[in-house]
Order: C-alpha cells, then structure tokens, then sequence
C-alpha cells in the first residue's frame, strides 16, 4: 500500500507516493511521470519493481494528480521538486542505492537532474525520451554523467518519434538504447509493459548490485 504524503514544493504543494519494497529495499528508484500523468497510474509498474526489493518514489509534477502549480512548469522547477523527493529517499534509507527513471515530460526533468553532477544516482533510465531534449548539447553531458544509461523507446511512437531519439542515442557515451517493436509512446501502458518493466528491474539490479 502506497503512502501519500506531500512536501513544499516550488509551487506549493507536491503529491508522492513511496511504494516500499518487499522484505526491505536493495535499491531505490525515484520515478517522474509523463505529461497529463500523476503517480496513481504506475501501481501496476512499482508492484513489478517492489517485489524485487526495488523501493520506488514517485511524484505528482507540478499541476498534475494532487499536486499545486502550473502545467507543467518550468523544466528547472520540476528537477527542484524531484532533488526534494531525492532527498526524501536518501533520507529513509541511507546506504542503499538510488536509481532515477523519468517518461517523457519526466526523461527531460531526469535529464536535467544528471546534468547538474550532484544527484548521487547510481543509474538511470529515460523513457519515450522527447525529442526537444535529444539534442547534442545533453548527449555529451549525459556521456560524462559517468553512470550505466538506459533509455527504452517505442518503434511506433508517434509523439517522439524514434529516428531523432535513436541518432542521438547513438552520441550518448555509455547508453544503452532499447527498442520496443508495436510500441508508442507510453511503454508501461501498452501491451509490452511487462517486458519493459522486466527490462527496467534487471538494470536497476545490475546497476546497483554492490
């Protein structure tokens, strides 16, 4: 059972969720949702992750499920929110590993937490990565992020469609890209969200694995 508290956040309240792993965390995925998403749409998703003792947090961007603010905000204010729930997982569990995921609208706040160099995440994974932000500018700063990279993408994605996204991929120093064949753009919706999900718990566990 999710809690579902909030915090201050930098434009006001802010929506989470903390789905807790079975039998204690290994690793910990904090988690950022796509556009006109909130937290409640990934029970599905964190139920495949907490069952491998991978804790995940989730939280309502700005103007989306129960959080205030606008839609969506500014991509800086929504990394600000997300160092925030960072913090709130370091907090409730110190020594074990962080992962970072973000879908879509999420893969570029994600994108724009890694380029900071101070999240202290041991991977991360991008999503239905948008193609305003697979530009070469955060290829080369992702390349240096010096943490395993996975993006995973839809072959039929019509909102970021996958040819730009899988050039830049391809500068991206250290990424692994995943393909999805009869996919669009919303992976852990779509009829290969058990796979995906599958694929996602292995690199959290390899990634993490002491």
């Amino acid at each position: 059972m999710a809690a579902m508290p909030f915090f201050d956040g930098h434009s006001g309240q802010v929506h989470y969720r903390h789905w807790s792993a079975v039998g204690g965390p290994v690793a910990q995925l904090v988690f950022l949702h796509g556009m006109g998403q909130h937290t409640g749409h990934y029970h599905r998703f964190a139920r495949g992750l907490t069952t491998a003792g991978i804790g995940v947090w989730g939280i309502d961007q700005a103007g989306h499920g129960l959080s205030e603010g606008d839609h969506p905000g500014p991509v800086a204010d929504l990394a600000e929110d997300a160092a925030l729930l960072t913090r709130l997982a370091e907090q409730h569990a110190p020594d074990v590993p962080l992962a970072l995921m973000g879908h879509s609208l999420g893969a570029a706040v994600s994108m724009e937490l890694l380029l900071r160099g101070d999240s202290g995440f041991r991977c991360a994974i991008l999503c239905g990565m948008p193609k305003t932000a697979a530009v070469p500018q955060t290829a080369e700063g992702l390349g240096s992020a010096g943490i395993p990279l996975l993006a995973v993408h839809g072959v039929d994605d019509r909102i970021a469609p996958i040819d730009p996204v899988r050039d830049w991929a391809a500068g991206v120093r250290g990424l692994e890209f995943r393909e999805f064949d009869d996919a669009g753009h919303d992976l852990l919706h779509e009829k290969v969200h058990a796979t995906v999900t599958a694929v996602v718990r292995d690199f959290v566990l390899g990634a993490t694995r002491p």
